[in-house]
């Protein structure tokens, strides 16, 4: 194992590998603090090593906890030859004996041994971290799926990946109401796809996750932007009845208020606007449509009077159900629907 294979060599100019075409190589950095794509990342080389050598050695370190030498004896040949996977966690808190011993490693990777290591962010060990980007090692992308469109695109591969499809109201749908952290997202799709059978529908995603904070936020946000005041508020009582929590049904209020001023008096295909403001196509055709009851002056009141209640919801004030109700309101009387 002393050739790092093609595949799994970053492509030019990019940041790095993807954690879904990772391979097996000598070196390898998972960047970023992304929890899930970096255990994704480190199963597909544990498996495919163990597909290949059923007798792998698999060895666990800590950069935090390390002790001087370990690297150079788990890197030592066997006496059996068998092949070995290296994992070490916690880069961002290594201490001076790693840094000494991975920077001397770096110059000599052993043979037969796989050696992954795990950053999740920070300044320490940049020396480190830039010795091993010059050395050539594969460096995988772990960094957390910010927009939208990049969690639809997860979601649309997982199924692609299990053989099953997911119609486009059901796609939004599903990231709407678990897409705030990726490994949620990951264990949706998967319950979605051992479930059911056939096309997964908008319907099948509000049976299973209808009743979802991030959903119910979202409800009561488009009926307060399309100026259904009444039903709005009876939708927030309920979902505040049931246990929502305030910072985040305000947190969807500002996310629509926000995605209608992007696109407020704005020109421009969808697709063009969506790339440049980071937002789906989708994204910014409800928007558009959204934004076509508003005036310039009661976005910038729905956007102040939400500034206000984020600060309220989260111990400004000592009634944020009152924060929340007030915005609400606010946004309703303030649309032309």
């Amino acid at each position: 194992m002393t050739s790092r294979p093609a595949a799994s060599r970053r492509d030019s100019g990019s940041s790095g590998l993807h954690w879904r075409t990772v391979v097996p190589a000598p070196v390898v950095l998972l960047s970023g603090p992304e929890e899930y794509a970096a255990g994704q990342a480190v199963e597909r080389i544990r498996r495919s090593l163990r597909d290949a050598r059923p007798d792998l050695e698999d060895v666990q370190l800590d950069a935090g906890r390390y002790e001087a030498g370990e690297l150079a004896l788990h890197g030592s040949p066997s006496l059996f030859g068998e092949a070995k996977l290296i994992e070490v966690s916690g880069l961002a808190q290594m201490n001076d004996d790693f840094l000494q011993d991975a920077l001397g490693y770096l110059a000599d990777p052993a043979p037969d041994v796989v050696l992954v290591m795990r950053h999740g962010g920070g300044n320490r060990g940049k020396k480190l971290l830039d010795a091993l980007r010059s050395s050539g090692a594969t460096v995988v992308d772990c960094q957390p799926l910010k927009k939208d469109s990049d969690k639809t695109d997860f979601v649309v591969e997982e199924f692609r990946a299990a053989g099953r499809r997911i119609g486009g109201g059901a796609l939004r749908a599903l990231v709407a109401a678990v897409g705030s952290q990726l490994a949620e997202l990951a264990a949706a799709c998967q319950q979605l796809i051992s479930d059911t059978a056939g096309e997964i529908t908008e319907e099948t995603v509000e049976k299973y996750y209808g009743g979802r904070v991030e959903v119910t936020g979202f409800k009561v946000a488009d009926a307060a932007l399309a100026g259904r005041g009444g039903q709005a508020l009876s939708m927030l009582r309920h979902a505040l009845a049931t246990g929502a929590d305030p910072v985040l049904l305000t947190a969807a209020l500002a996310m629509k208020v926000r995605a209608v001023a992007k696109v407020h008096q704005v020109r421009g295909s969808s697709a063009q606007l969506a790339k440049e403001l980071g937002m789906a196509p989708w994204q910014v055709d409800q928007a558009r449509r959204d934004a076509q009851r508003w005036s310039p002056e009661a976005l910038v009141l729905c956007i102040q009077v939400l500034a206000e209640a984020d600060a309220q919801v989260k111990g400004a004030s000592r009634d944020p159900i009152y924060a929340v109700e007030h915005a609400v309101t606010t946004i309703a009387l303030a649309s032309r629907g």
